[in-house]
């Protein structure tokens, strides 16, 4: 992962501020896909990486595809944003894409409810190929929305916690966090005050401290986001309360938001080499498994430790669970060559090696069963953390919605309002947010 992937906050807006979709191809989608395989054909295949060495990675898996499949000849066009997609399906024609990829799995539910993808269950069906069995339950889950399929996992994010051994060993600590409790614990005793700031903070736990969001603390939790009718269940299920109030806690003991947020400002930009875990300024890290090269990249003067991220204390026995996403690919409704979109797709999301080779090449989790236990990966010792939240089956992620991540910034929103104090009645505001989530997605329909 690289700095062109998801920064949350800005994914998160864009999946709230735009209408993705909804008016591009609807009804547009094929009953059937036609084409000739055994002609020579060319597809556009549009993707979202720009750094060299993810487009060289992606350049690698068609290279493969090409050769395995000489009639199909693949046109890549990267640095393709989910706005920029948009506008192309609108517009058609044969410069249009036939396979796309995105980072924004929180968009699924608008690929899949407006019909801009086409549902893949049928050529799954007819490749024999069982989803249950083939990818991580919860890349399974991201993947489509209300029965229909639309999109395939292409490599995984999975999100756990990093910290400064160094630290650890000089504050006490023997072992890293299983639990929230141990976890503020440990940022208590890591947390070195200096006047109104830090000379070293254990844990940061506000929510713009990068990486660290509702969704993903809600990992550590068994949250359940609507009931079975799709009503928002933010207000019915204690785990998000719960966490909430852990959270806020957290804030509090640390020093107050006031201080905790003047000491984040000082910090260096996410993706930079003065990320404030590199430079020893936080002891502990929610983040990606992007995060460990980048880090070691940065030849940092301490010893860096990888764990799952800490559960709620009523979770402990599920202590090795963590928050998962990541890209996914799918075929474009207007293409008018399916079945050779379709190879394209099956083989960069099901085929071993491919997997594998773009796994190896940009750090990232791979997204099949298979793929997550081949020989062929390559990979740092610790990374295997990354690689076991990824196959533990309690791990979770956020569903699709029809209007996308709006529901998540609307839970962020009251997160920010709490830790602030601004809000300071958690029961009332979690009531009031599921009513502002739900208007929203009965207008979105």
């Amino acid at each position: 992962m690289s700095g062109n992937r998801r920064k949350t906050a800005v994914a998160l807006a864009a999946t709230a501020a735009i209408s993705l979709f909804a008016s591009a191809c609807t009804g547009q989608s094929s009953n059937g896909a036609s084409d000739d395989l055994s002609k020579e054909t060319t597809i556009n295949f549009w993707h979202g990486w720009s750094a060299p060495s993810e487009v060289k990675a992606i350049q690698a898996t068609v290279d493969a595809f090409e050769k395995a499949h000489p009639n199909i000849h693949v046109k890549v066009v990267g640095n393709m944003t989910d706005d920029k997609i948009n506008q192309a399906l609108r517009a058609g024609g044969s410069k249009a894409p036939d396979v796309v990829s995105s980072f924004t799995t929180n968009n699924v539910g608008k690929f899949c409810s407006s019909k801009a993808f086409v549902d893949l269950n049928s050529f799954l069906k007819k490749d024999g190929i069982d989803p249950d069995k083939t990818f991580p339950k919860a890349m399974n889950e991201y993947t489509q929305y209300d029965g229909v399929r639309c999109t395939l996992p292409l490599l995984g994010d999975a999100y756990g916690l990093y910290y400064n051994k160094d630290a650890f060993k000089a504050a006490g600590i023997t072992a890293p966090p299983k639990t929230w409790s141990e976890l503020a614990e440990d940022a208590k005793k890591l947390t070195k005050s200096k006047g109104d700031s830090y000379e070293q903070l254990g844990f940061m736990p506000n929510y713009h401290g990068y990486e660290s969001t509702t969704e993903h603390y809600l990992g550590g939790w068994n949250a359940t986001y609507f009931d079975a009718d799709g009503k928002s269940n933010i207000a019915k299920d204690p785990a998000f309360a719960s966490m909430l109030t852990t959270q806020k806690k957290l804030v509090d003991d640390l020093g107050g938001y006031a201080k905790l947020e003047k000491y984040r400002t000082s910090f260096g930009d996410e993706w930079g080499a003065k990320h404030p875990f590199h430079t020893g300024q936080v002891a502990m890290q929610l983040d990606g498994e992007w995060r460990l090269g980048m880090a070691e990249d940065t030849k940092p003067k301490f010893e860096i430790g990888v764990a799952p991220m800490p559960v709620a204390d009523d979770e402990a026995d599920t202590y090795g669970k963590g928050y998962l996403t990541g890209t996914i690919a799918g075929i474009a409704s207007t293409s008018t060559q399916q079945n050779a979109a379709w190879e394209l797709v099956k083989f960069m999301t099901t085929d071993t090696d491919a997997v594998v080779a773009f796994a190896n090449a940009i750090h990232n989790v791979p997204s099949t069963m298979a793929a997550l236990k081949s020989p062929k990966l390559k990979y740092d010792p610790r990374f295997k953390t990354f690689l076991d939240i990824a196959a533990n089956p309690n791990s979770t992620t956020t569903p699709p919605s029809v209007n996308g991540g709006a529901y998540l910034v609307s839970l962020q929103n009251l997160g920010f309002d709490i830790e602030k104090g601004k809000q300071t009645d958690i029961k009332a505001g979690l009531e009031q947010t599921a009513k502002e989530i739900d208007a929203a997605i009965a207008q979105a329909k």
